[in-house]
């Protein structure tokens, strides 16, 4: 009996050992696939990556939660980018961009972080796109430094308190940095590529996800160890100014466009769309066919309403109603 159980605590040892080794092995194969594509910035959170395509008026892009700039690669930057200028970040902590973690994750301290990106690239009031999570970051940077974007044009944004946390995002509530840590070198990660399918099917559905989402999107770039801690904290951060914001839509300082899809499985398209819509008769909302990946799955309507927002924004009239008919 004594050897049976000192050889079953043998293998569990070497199991829970093999873990870390396998993670470090998946992150290493991920990153060879999916390197950096853009520009490394120094800020004050470390050392941002960004692309930056295109010639004309500004337009800022912000990717959502557990995302990076790779989810507007799918042919948004470079539909923009014919005629104007295209920043697309990856937010402090994720993708290749650095976060430490003192740093504040919560909405209002990205917006602050982003504006040092805008300052830093000398951007003249750029239009600021944000999609998801982005979304929310995007209106706190409206909210408090409204002299840094000249509007927003949000891509099924987070903006409402209530609403219920989509199965995907409930296994990102980890509290304790020290439990984050070991999670992500030891079962996190794993349990990410087994459980792929039924995360894919919430955050693309309906619609299928493109090929080329994996590496071209970026997907692969979730299957490390820091993306795993710095999501949680993101999530967990979500929904810390959202009363603050929701006090302050009465009186929004900026033209405000959103497009939402009406069968988004992460965020209810009626809550954070139609609801948030309700609060100023200056937000105007469209909504379309889709799931919650618009940049990835629907790169081309995605541009129309930015387009449009954009020259709203800045005055210069309507769009093509031809165009408006196939967006709305």
């Amino acid at each position: 009996m004594f050897w049976i159980i000192g050889l079953a605590g043998l293998g569990l040892l070497c199991a829970v050992g093999w873990l870390p080794l396998k993670t470090w092995l998946i992150k290493r194969r991920v990153e060879k696939a999916v390197p950096p594509r853009g520009t490394f910035l120094q800020t004050s959170t470390g050392r941002q990556h960004y692309v930056d395509r295109g010639e004309g008026p500004a337009i800022v892009l912000i990717h959502g939660l557990g995302a990076q700039l790779g989810n507007f690669d799918m042919g948004l930057i470079d539909g923009l980018a014919r005629d104007h200028r295209v920043i697309a970040i990856d937010r402090p902590g994720m993708g290749w961009s650095e976060r430490g973690d003192e740093t504040p994750a919560n909405p209002r301290a990205q917006a602050a972080q982003i504006v040092e990106l805008i300052d830093a690239l000398d951007l003249d009031r750029p239009l600021v796109v944000g999609h998801s999570l982005g979304g929310a970051i995007s209106l706190c940077l409206a909210l408090d430094f409204p002299h840094k974007t000249r509007g927003l044009a949000l891509l099924a944004p987070l903006t409402m308190l209530g609403g219920k946390v989509a199965p995907p995002f409930q296994a990102l509530a980890v509290k304790s940095g020290l439990k984050r840590f070991l999670l992500s070198w030891t079962l996190a990660i794993p349990n990410s590529i087994r459980n792929t399918d039924m995360v894919l099917n919430y955050t693309f559905g309906p619609e299928t996800v493109p090929k080329a989402y994996s590496i071209q999107g970026g997907g692969l770039l979730g299957l490390r160890p820091v993306s795993f801690r710095n999501t949680c904290r993101d999530f967990l951060a979500s929904a810390r100014d959202l009363k603050w914001m929701n006090s302050q839509y009465d009186h929004l300082p900026v033209p405000v466009s959103v497009l939402f899809a009406r069968e988004d499985r992460i965020l209810d398209a009626n809550l954070h769309g139609a609801e948030f819509a309700r609060q100023n008769p200056a937000i105007h909302l469209t909504l379309i066919d889709g799931g919650h990946m618009l940049p990835v799955t629907q790169p081309e309507i995605c541009e129309k309403f930015i387009r449009k927002a954009a020259a709203e924004s800045a005055g210069i009239g309507e769009q093509n109603p031809s165009d408006q008919g196939r967006i709305g």
